[in-house]
């Protein structure tokens, strides 16, 4: 572990230093890019209600991270090579043992862990036509496996990712993730499941075809070995209607178990959002169905790929279902460029909870994001948010989060 932002820092800015004077030409140094990325993250969640003894009432704590991302362009003929960096540092600005567990900083309720934490990535890549291979450090973007970047450090894994796009309107994707470090730790572990579970082994296939610029399908297989096997079917459209423009998102996930470790899943996920848009306004109804006597099944921290996925709930309980009405608004159609805000309400309903019944939750969130346009703060957003959780399956939650975001390009 690095011991501060000098040592973090220098050691990533060392790696091209250190390049072969062959590949300090061509578009390996012309087509690079470097940024660094200063957030600052200020966390309250206040458990409300609680009568347990000796029960947190509350997780607060404030911390500052620093990514340093350099990427290279890749080297000339027929096969181009590069090589990506990133570099990461969490400091600890204020916890305690009775508020720690945010999931900013590598704690827990009891022990307010480590003032810093740090980790160098490295990513190996090849590119042949309009396909990339990459190999090392990952941070998949796809809807059957979405890495997470929702507290101070983001989540990465450890494998190879391919994208083939050799087929106009074509895209496809293979790859193995075989560890991962999660968002506050710089350990590499097995791959967890939410249901639990491990492996070190995620292999997943699929792609999205665009018949018509407004039009896609996706089809997706992941596999968690010895855990989990999900398809996933995707489709999108859009339509535009006068001033308005109208969109759909359909996700259909079909979930069984898999291998030796015998967790008895046969889950069906149904979710669908829909969207009107015009100026700066957007409308949008979610719906959802976990369909299954078990909840949803996905890779441990990551974004599932559905519609009521929000801020602290996922509404993806066993045989939950669940409605979503959101409002959006971009302040620059009425002259504050930077300024965008958000209302949603999600309730949930006819949540197997086993001997106590039925159960119902609801969350409620604000958003208000503000990002300076010009001056000496360009690039610089500033965002808050809050959330209101009452549920039958949880302890009752009231959350505030104060985000900084600057982000620096270097070159």
């Amino acid at each position: 572990m690095h011991k501060g932002i000098t040592g973090i820092l220098g050691a990533s800015l060392g790696c091209a230093l250190l390049l072969p004077t062959s590949l300090q030409a061509g578009g390996f140094i012309e087509d690079s890019s470097a940024s660094l990325q200063l957030r600052n993250f200020y966390f309250n969640r206040d458990f409300r209600g609680s009568s347990a003894p000796n029960a947190q009432s509350k997780a607060e704590e404030w911390a500052q991270g620093v990514v340093l991302r350099a990427e290279s362009g890749y080297t000339p003929g027929a096969v181009g090579f590069g090589l990506d960096a990133q570099a990461m540092l969490g400091i600890r600005l204020d916890s305690d043992d009775q508020r720690a567990g945010t999931g900013l900083l590598p704690n827990r309720y009891g022990d307010q862990g480590p003032a810093e934490y740090s980790q160098l990535l490295m990513t190996a890549k090849a590119k042949v036509s309009n396909s990339t291979l990459r190999i090392g450090s990952l941070y998949p973007q796809l809807p059957i496996a979405q890495a997470s970047d929702i507290r101070l450090l983001p989540q990465s894994y450890s494998g190879a990712m391919l994208q083939v796009g050799e087929i106009d309107n074509l895209d496809l994707q293979a790859g193995q993730l075989r560890e991962t470090s999660y968002r506050a730790s710089t350990d590499r572990e097995d791959i967890a499941a939410t249901l639990g579970g491990s492996s070190d082994r995620f292999n997943y296939l699929g792609g999205s075809y665009r018949f018509t610029p407004q039009t896609s399908l996706g089809l997706w297989r992941g596999q968690l070995q010895d855990v989990y096997r999900q398809d996933l079917v995707n489709l999108i459209h859009s339509q535009p209607l006068g001033d308005w423009t109208l969109g759909a998102n359909l996700a259909w996930f079909e979930t069984r178990d898999h291998g030796s470790q015998r967790l008895t899943i046969d889950h069906s996920m149904k979710s669908l959002m829909l969207s009107a848009a015009q100026g700066g306004h957007t409308l949008r109804l979610g719906y959802q169905h976990s369909d299954g006597d078990t909840a949803f099944p996905y890779l441990r921290e990551n974004n599932p790929y559905i519609a009521n996925y929000v801020q602290v709930l996922d509404f993806a309980r066993a045989d939950e279902k669940s409605w979503q009405a959101r409002y959006d608004f971009d302040f620059a159609t009425v002259g504050i460029p930077g300024l965008k805000a958000l209302a949603r309400y999600i309730r949930g309903s006819n949540i197997d909870m086993g001997a106590a019944g039925r159960g119902k939750e609801w969350e409620r969130d604000l958003d208000v994001t503000y990002a300076f346009q010009t001056g000496p703060l360009k690039n610089l957003s500033i965002q808050w948010r809050n959330a209101m959780v009452r549920s039958d399956a949880i302890r009752d939650i009231d959350e505030n989060r104060l985000i900084l975001n600057y982000k620096i390009a270097l070159r």
